[in-house]
C-alpha cells in the first residue's frame, strides 16, 4: 500500500524468474472520470441493453486467475502477485468488477482502492466486449462515489479508445496525494 501511495506498482517479470520489480513510470496513464471518458455508441447500447449484469467482488479470485491465464506465456501476474492481491482483497483494498452473461463470469477487471483513487491492474474477457463493459461499470461506480483518479499505469491502444491519456510523474503525484487523502 505504501508503494502505491508513493507512485509505484509491482510487476513480475517472467523472463527474470518472475522476480517482482516496482515500476514508477515517468509518464502515467489515467482514464478520465469526467466527460472525457468516451465510449462508442454501440458499446453504450450494449451496456444499456440488459443482456449483461455486473457485480463487484463476487469472484475476485477467479477474475485475477483469468487475467493471468489469458496471458499465460507472458504475464506479469505471477503466483506471488496473485497471492498478494488476494490478500489485499481480503483486507478490503483490492476489488473486482465483473461482467456476467446468464450469470456466468465472461469478463472483468481488478485493482486496488486507496481513498478516492482506483489503481487498475488487469482485465480479461472471454466474451466480446465484456472487459470494456466491466470498465464502463467501474467508471460509473467511481463517478457515483466521487473518485478522483483511475490509474491505468501505462497507456495502451485498448484503453486509449476510452479517452485515456498520459500525465507526467509530477502531475500524477499531485493528483495521487489529493485523491488518497483520507
Amino acid at each position: 500500500m505504501a508503494a502505491y501511495m508513493s507512485g509505484a506498482f509491482p510487476m513480475a517479470h517472467p523472463d527474470d524468474n518472475n522476480e517482482i520489480y516496482w515500476h514508477t513510470p515517468k509518464r502515467r496513464g489515467i482514464i478520465p472520470l469526467d466527460e472525457r471518458f468516451t465510449v462508442s455508441k454501440n458499446l453504450k447500447r450494449l451496456y444499456r441493453s440488459g443482456k449483461f449484469t455486473f457485480t463487484v467482488n463476487r469472484n475476485f479470485e477467479e477474475v485475477i486467475h483469468q487475467c493471468a491465464s489469458l496471458r499465460a506465456d507472458d504475464t506479469w501476474i505471477s503466483e506471488e502477485i496473485m497471492e498478494a492481491y488476494i490478500g489485499l482483497h481480503k483486507a478490503g483494498f483490492a476489488h473486482s468488477f465483473e461482467t456476467r452473461l446468464n450469470d456466468e463470469l465472461v469478463g472483468g477487471l481488478y485493482g486496488v482502492c486507496i481513498g478516492k483513487a482506483f489503481f487498475g491492474e488487469s482485465m480479461f474477457h472471454i466474451h466480446t466486449d465484456a472487459s470494456k463493459l466491466a470498465l464502463m461499470y467501474l467508471v460509473e461506480f467511481l463517478r457515483e462515489k466521487e473518485f478522483m483518479l483511475l490509474d491505468t499505469q501505462y497507456l495502451n491502444p485498448h484503453i486509449k479508445q476510452f479517452g485515456a491519456y498520459e500525465i507526467s510523474h509530477t502531475t500524477y503525484m499531485l493528483l495521487l496525494k489529493q485523491a488518497t487523502r483520507v
